[in-house]
């Protein structure tokens, strides 16, 4: 992809960005309209369908660690735990994390509060809707292309941190209890995502503290996307989520307990994740690939869906300060190893998925910088 020409589509969508550019459709609308065939904006190109054929064999999995041991008064201590997470980061970028110290009874809270929401009825809903500018709120697309072919899903936007943008009034008043729930939620998974940044940076040979300082430090930014994924009739014609890297961070995703839909590119492999009771996935985003000069990895996923089952996933998105140039990490680059990629603030680089919707990994491999 060329990159002033990536940029060029970027700032003449601008202008645009306080409204979608097609009226609105819900898919858990035509999901409960008894469609027996899909509408066209939601049928994906043949190269980009998932088969049967495409899922790994049930023994293959993404990497799953035991965290028990890892955290300790005296700081991190469990070399083969350490050693586990460094190599999941550099081949699988992906990886699924037991004993992390977030109460099974709070995931189960998170997760029922929210199915509940959007069991409510749509026109319930749409008090919350958002617009392309800030996506907090109550949405159904991702991009702002018009006629662009639509994932199947609606979705939850909101953000945690900074306190700033942390507005109750958006987030949802019912149930009852799904501010409370998802406020400790908020706060235990920033607390998970810290403790993880300090793993990343000392298997890097770095002070443990250095991912944190080069995102902001305790400035940093926070958000979830709660993911809505309704029975479809033709599965087999379209995703949930179409093929991405995640533009920021790091993710933490409390997958659906009951239904499997998330799928990892391993090589040229979709492999279909197994997730392990009361895991949490964790997945490196394109900040992080950035940061570490490409020794971590973002890898590309998607989500499948089922016409059997809907499905319900809560995916949080820990991020740098929005306004700091991220950049290779000079303790990391040298005459033999440049920097592959030149300096760009968050708020630059989320504006190309905010624009353009999911695109594999053309965004990461674009600002790669000339050798």
């Amino acid at each position: 992809m060329n990159k002033n020409k990536d940029m060029k589509m970027i700032e003449t969508k601008k202008t645009s960005m306080d409204e979608w550019p097609e009226p609105i459709i819900r898919v858990q609308s035509l999901a409960e309209s008894n469609l027996s065939s899909l509408p066209d904006r939601y049928i994906k190109p043949a190269s980009q369908r998932a088969t049967t054929t495409e899922e790994a064999p049930t023994a293959t999995n993404i990497p799953i660690i035991d965290l028990e041991g890892l955290f300790l008064e005296d700081g991190l201590s469990d070399d083969v735990i350490m050693a586990r997470i460094s190599e999941a980061c550099r081949q699988w970028g992906f990886f699924q994390v037991v004993n992390h110290g977030v109460r099974p009874e709070l995931m189960d809270a998170a997760r029922k509060n929210w199915r509940e929401f959007f069991h409510l009825p749509v026109q319930a809903k749409e008090t919350y809707s958002n617009s392309p500018r800030t996506y907090e709120g109550y949405g159904s697309r991702l991009g702002v292309e018009k006629g662009a072919i639509l994932d199947w899903s609606d979705y939850y936007y909101l953000h945690h941190l900074p306190l700033h943008l942390k507005d109750f009034n958006k987030w949802p008043s019912f149930p009852p209890t799904i501010r409370e729930v998802i406020d400790e939620y908020g706060k235990e998974l920033v607390n998970l995502s810290g403790r993880i940044m300090k793993v990343l940076s000392s298997n890097l040979g770095l002070k443990e503290d250095r991912f944190q300082e080069a995102f902001g430090g305790e400035n940093i930014g926070a958000c979830m996307r709660v993911n809505y994924y309704p029975k479809c009739p033709r599965p087999e014609l379209a995703l949930g989520l179409s093929s991405h890297s995640d533009p920021g961070g790091m993710t933490i995703l409390l997958p659906d307990d009951q239904v499997f839909g998330l799928q990892v590119r391993k090589n040229d492999t979709w492999i279909t994740v197994k997730p392990h009771p009361h895991a949490f996935i964790v997945n490196i985003g394109d900040q992080i690939q950035i940061l570490s000069n490409s020794t971590y990895k973002s890898v590309e996923h998607r989500v499948i869906v089922n016409s059997e089952k809907e499905r319900v996933s809560l995916a949080f998105f820990y991020n740098p300060k929005s306004d700091i140039p991220i950049q290779p990490l000079q303790e990391l680059v040298s005459t033999h190893n440049p920097p592959l990629y030149p300096p760009m603030t968050f708020d630059q680089y989320r504006l190309y998925i905010r624009t353009q919707g999911p695109q594999g990994k053309s965004h990461v491999e674009s600002h790669i910088s000339p050798r």
